[in-house]
Parts: C-alpha cells; structure tokens; sequence
C-alpha cells in the first residue's frame, strides 16, 4: 500500500479540503427553495466566510489608512517649503519696496537741497551699544566728505560727519548724549524763535530745544529747522515738530520738545551736505572720483 494513504493527517487534511470546496460549492448555487442541510451549509459557510474576511478587511484598511497617512505627511512637507519659500520671497519684495521708496525720496531731496551739494551714501555699520550715537557710511574723503557736514535722510536731519577716512566715514547722530553736540534751530512762526539743540531725552525719544526766552509764546505743532548760525550745519534742514513746551526751574528759559522727522532708529540711505561746493562742481567731481574706482 502506498505511503500516501498510511499517513493519517495528509488524509485528514484531503478529506477536509474536499468538504470545504463542496461547502463553498453548495453555498454558490442559486436555488429558490433549499432544504435545511443545505441552508445550513449555506450558513456555516458564510460565517466562515466573515471571520476570515473581517480581519483581512480590517488589515487592508490599516494599510490603506497608513498609505494615505504617509502621503498627508508628504504633501504637508512640500507645502511647508513652498510656503517659507513664499514668505522668503514676500519678505524680500517688502525689503525691495522699502528701499526703492527711500531711494525715490532721497534723490527728490537731493534737488530740493539748491545749491547745497549733495553726496548720497549707504549705511554699512552701526553698534548695537552705540546705536542712538554713530553710524558708519560707504562714502569719505575720495568723495568729498568732511568732518562737520550735515547728513540727512529724506525726512530730515539726522547727524554730522565726526570722521572720516578715504572710503568710509562715521555720523555722529543728533540723538547722541555727548553735551558737545549742539545745533542751532528755530522754530519757524509769524516770529521765528531761535533756541541750540542740546541733549536727547532716551524716555520720550524726542530732542532737547534749549535757551528759548521765557516769555516767547511757542506753539506745539511748529516746524523746526537749522538756523545756520552755528557754522556747522546750512540753514534750513528740516529737523522735527514741537511736541511739549516746559519752563526750566528757574523760570528764566524754555525747552521745547522736539520729534525728529526722520527715524533715527532704522536708516538705511542718507544725505551729505556740503554748502561750500557749487552743486555742479561737486557732481562732477563725484563722478570723476566713481570712475577713477571703477578703473574707467
């Protein structure tokens, strides 16, 4: 005999593998009226049937879920790029505006200065620890600057030349402590009153006009401007606006507060005066100068 049929388990295996089949078979056939054995198969069957597919359904979902979990994952990092890509790109075309605004307005300045030579310049350095005192610009002696002349912006005053070497110069701004920095203004009215620049108040932000007489009626809101009497800065830069007006403890002067019309914290492109120099002389040496870096 062979060994095939002295095995007991592959027989027993065979046998159910034929009952299964002819389970499925019977459970297949499509009859109207059925008897209880075969209605029975039927049943048997399909709840066979159920508890095999509802656990290979349930897998097939999880791996349907964790494929569309890794996709979600995905698609989230290409938008995350696309989106700093964008605020990348935004914030550079603010930047951009900004700078061609301040540039419009600093060459409108320039012809509105007259006669005075203007000598445009570029912020390149400030200390943090002395951010309301210097600042240093991409223009110096090869250009024409000097120490003393007046810097700035399109709004208005905003220092002096303290140094300068051939290439680079260092403004003393008008918000410095140093006592030393003085300016002669006024404050423009029916009458003119003249008062010096002397301090910076670091609380309100706004300059100190000093040496106005006591009994000079001074009118919050008044333009302030260079007077030109001190020998340093031209007449008439724009400075700032009266904001207070306050009697010092003596009762012999006045101090006017002054809100500078430029914005001493953020400069980027600034002004130098020069009211010794023809404006067409100084241009033209401006552009000699420029070509003679450029190699022309």
């Amino acid at each position: 005999m062979p060994q095939f049929f002295l095995n007991k388990k592959l027989i027993l295996l065979l046998i159910s593998i034929i009952v299964l089949v002819a389970l499925i078979g019977f459970s297949l056939r499509d009859k109207e009226n059925v008897s209880w054995p075969e209605q029975f198969v039927k049943d048997t069957t399909g709840f066979v049937q159920q508890i095999f597919h509802t656990p290979a359904q349930f897998i097939t979902n999880v791996i349907e879920d964790l494929r569309d979990l890794q996709n979600t994952y995905e698609e989230n990092e290409k938008l995350k790029a696309r989106l700093d890509e964008y605020v990348s790109i935004n914030t550079e075309v603010q930047e951009l505006r900004k700078e061609n605004q301040e540039l419009r307005e600093i060459l409108k300045k320039t012809d509105d200065l007259g006669d005075y030579a203007a000598i445009q310049a570029t912020i390149i350095g400030r200390n943090p620890d002395r951010w309301q005192e210097t600042i240093i610009i991409n223009k110096g002696s090869l250009h024409g600057i000097e120490k003393n002349m007046a810097v700035i912006t399109s709004k208005g005053l905003i220092g002096k030349i303290k140094s300068s070497n051939q290439f680079t110069s260092s403004v003393q701004l008008i918000s410095t402590l140093d006592p030393k920095n003085r300016i002669s203004a006024l404050i423009q009215g029916e009458e003119n009153v003249y008062g010096l620049i002397e301090g910076y108040d670091d609380e309100t932000k706004m300059l100190l006009l000093k040496k106005i007489p006591y009994d000079v009626e001074i009118e919050v809101g008044g333009n302030v401007i260079t007077s030109g009497l001190g020998g340093v800065f031209p007449k008439e830069l724009p400075i700032g606006t009266v904001e207070d007006v306050v009697v010092d403890q003596y009762g012999l002067t006045q101090t006017a507060y002054v809100k500078p019309y430029a914005d001493l914290y953020d400069i980027s492109n600034v002004i130098v005066v020069n009211p010794s120099y023809d404006k067409k002389e100084a241009t033209a040496d401006l552009k000699d100068t420029d070509n003679e870096e450029a190699g022309l």
